[in-house]
């Protein structure tokens, strides 16, 4: 019986590359949207690859839809194996401009989301006695670059949430990793939020200028979960930079840093 993967933010980007290349290799394969036209569309793709495939329209913050999602492996396939928590959006501008509003809505969709995910999801998991689940984060949770402040602390809190349950759960046999990609070539920008239009149009930039693809990090995913990898870093550049912070001191680390996003930063007054 080939083994299942369930895909939130799956429509398209990265979460669309994950299923691919689970598709490739057999699996039966779940993506979760809140675009239903887009959800259909790579749907269609999928099916040639895996035939039980199926697309359901889940907003991550809705537990409910989330449980709804979960109800509908159990009766279709019987569990999931993979759950990969994917789904996110971003938010960029200097820390006295970003409304309020903005925030509650990142950390809605971003952290709460992945909550909402793993609340859900393990009780399956403990149920059925496996599962790992797929936390989808940021190198931005790692290295913290300015002007950049409510995306940085969600995918910071992400990696937090899944070193606890690394822990908390490995005695019920359920793995975990966090994903921690640089910047691809992806459609983030396209829900991006931003009080500077000029972080805005440079994120664009920086995502179409990304060395990886994200068929590329995909493949990353794939082949670490294999191997059962906590963190996986598909872009080595950044994880070089995550080692150079954690083993120097701090000032050393920020000077680093203001000085590589001089471009970024908001002119002072």
């Amino acid at each position: 019986m080939s083994k299942r993967i369930f895909i939130t933010g799956g429509a398209s980007g990265l979460g669309l590359a994950i299923a691919r290349r689970y598709a490739a290799d057999g699996w039966r394969v779940c993506i979760a949207d809140v675009n239903d036209e887009r959800g259909q569309d790579a749907l269609a793709t999928l099916k040639p690859y895996a035939a039980d495939s199926l697309y359901l329209h889940v907003d991550v913050t809705r537990e409910e839809d989330l449980q709804a999602a979960a109800d509908e492996l159990q009766n279709r396939w019987g569990g999931v194996d993979v759950v990969v928590n994917n789904a996110g959006v971003a938010q960029a501008g200097a820390i006295e401009d970003v409304p309020l509003a903005d925030w509650l809505w990142i950390i809605d969709i971003n952290l709460l989301g992945v909550v909402r995910g793993c609340k859900v999801f393990t009780p399956v998991f403990k149920r059925q006695g496996q599962g790992y689940f797929v936390n989808v984060a940021s190198m931005a949770g790692l290295l913290s670059p300015p002007m950049m402040s409510s995306y940085n602390a969600t995918k910071a809190a992400v990696v937090a949430l899944s070193e606890t349950l690394q822990v908390e759960l490995a005695d019920s046999h359920i793995g975990v990793s966090v994903v921690c990609p640089s910047f691809f070539q992806t459609n983030l920008a396209d829900s991006m939020r931003s009080s500077d239009p000029r972080l805005q149009q440079m994120t664009r930039k920086l995502l179409k200028k990304g060395g990886l693809s994200a068929d590329a990090v995909a493949a990353s995913v794939f082949d670490s979960v294999h191997r059962q990898q906590f963190y996986i870093l598909p872009h080595a550049d950044a994880g070089r930079i995550w080692m150079f912070k954690r083993y120097s001191p701090r000032t050393a680390y920020a000077w680093l840093l203001k000085r590589s996003t001089r471009g970024m930063q908001k002119p002072a007054r």
